[in-house]
C-alpha cells in the first residue's frame, strides 16, 4: 500500500539553478559527442573511455563511476537492455539501437541524462520506439511548470505513449530528485498512480527532476542479469530511454543537460 508523505521537497537557490546548469552542461556536450562517435564496429568501452576523459577535463567527476560500485562512468545498454547496461568490448553492429546514460559531478553538484541512438540503419519498430520515448520525455517535460503537480509529469509521460503506440512503459525504474546526491527525493514515476508519494507535490521555481522515460517495444516486465547491473526486457524485445535534468522557473521548464 502506498501512503501519501507531506514532507516538503526543498526547490533549490538560483545559485545551486547555476552551478547545476554547469554540471548539466557537461552531460550535454557527451551526449552529442556520442552521437558523433557511435557507429558499427565501436565498442562501448570507447564511448567510455572518451567520456571519462571529458567530464574530467572539464574539471568534473563521472556520477556513476563507483556509485553503489558500478564499475564505468556511462552506462550504456544496447537493444532488449533497458538500463545500467557496464560498457564492454562487444562492438555495435548495424540495427543495433544504443542507450547512453551519463552523469557528471561538478562541484558537488549533479547533472543526469540518457539518449537512445541508432547504429545504422535500424528497423521501423526500433524507429518508432525511440520516437514515441523521446516524445515521452517532452511531453514530461512540459509540465514542468510553477503550479502544476508532480502527478502531472508523470500523467503527461504515460498518456503519449498511450496515445501514440502499443508500447510499454516501464514501471520497475523511475525518475529522480537530483542535485547535491545523484538520486534525491522525489520518485517521479513515468506512470499515474493515485497516491505515489509527492504526486500531489505542487511544483515551485527551483524544484530540478530527471524525468526519464523508459518505454519497451513489448511487456513493461523486466528482470536483471547475473551482472547485478543490466536490466534487459523479460520478453527480449528491444527498448529505448531518453532523459534530461530540468528546472521548474517562473518562465517554464529549462533543460538543464543540454550542450
Amino acid at each position: 500500500m502506498i501512503v501519501r508523505t507531506a514532507a516538503r521537497i526543498r526547490p533549490k537557490s538560483n545559485a545551486e539553478l547555476a552551478k547545476m546548469r554547469e554540471a548539466g552542461r557537461i552531460v550535454g556536450e557527451i551526449l552529442a559527442a556520442m552521437a558523433e562517435m557511435i557507429r558499427a564496429g565501436v565498442a562501448p568501452i570507447e564511448l567510455d573511455d572518451f567520456a571519462e576523459a571529458h567530464i574530467r577535463r572539464r574539471g568534473a567527476t563521472p556520477s556513476f563511476k563507483g556509485y553503489h560500485g558500478f564499475p564505468k562512468s556511462l552506462c550504456i545498454s544496447v537493444n532488449e537492455e533497458v538500463v545500467h547496461g557496464i560498457p564492454g568490448r562487444q562492438p555495435f553492429r548495424d540495427g543495433d539501437v544504443v542507450t547512453i546514460d551519463c552523469g557528471a559531478n561538478l562541484d558537488g553538484w549533479h547533472g543526469d541524462a540518457a539518449r537512445t541512438f541508432c547504429v545504422g540503419k535500424v528497423d521501423s519498430e526500433s524507429l518508432e520506439l525511440l520516437r514515441v520515448c523521446e516524445g515521452a520525455l517532452m511531453a514530461g517535460v512540459g509540465e514542468m511548470k510553477p503550479r502544476r503537480k508532480l502527478g502531472d509529469v508523470s500523467k503527461a509521460v504515460e498518456a503519449f505513449v498511450k496515445r501514440e503506440s502499443s508500447f510499454s512503459v516501464v514501471r520497475q525504474y523511475v525518475g529522480h530528485g537530483i542535485g547535491r546526491a545523484l538520486h534525491e527525493e522525489p520518485q517521479v514515476p513515468n506512470y499515474y498512480e493515485p497516491g505515489f508519494p509527492h504526486s500531489d507535490l505542487v511544483l515551485e521555481p527551483g524544484h530540478i527532476f530527471a524525468i526519464e522515460p523508459m518505454v519497451n517495444a513489448g511487456t513493461h516486465e523486466v528482470r536483471v542479469l547475473d551482472d547485478l547491473w543490466t536490466v534487459v526486457t523479460a520478453d527480449g524485445r528491444r527498448s529505448a530511454h531518453f532523459e534530461h535534468t530540468v528546472a521548474v522557473t517562473e518562465a517554464g521548464p529549462e533543460v538543464l543537460t543540454l550542450p
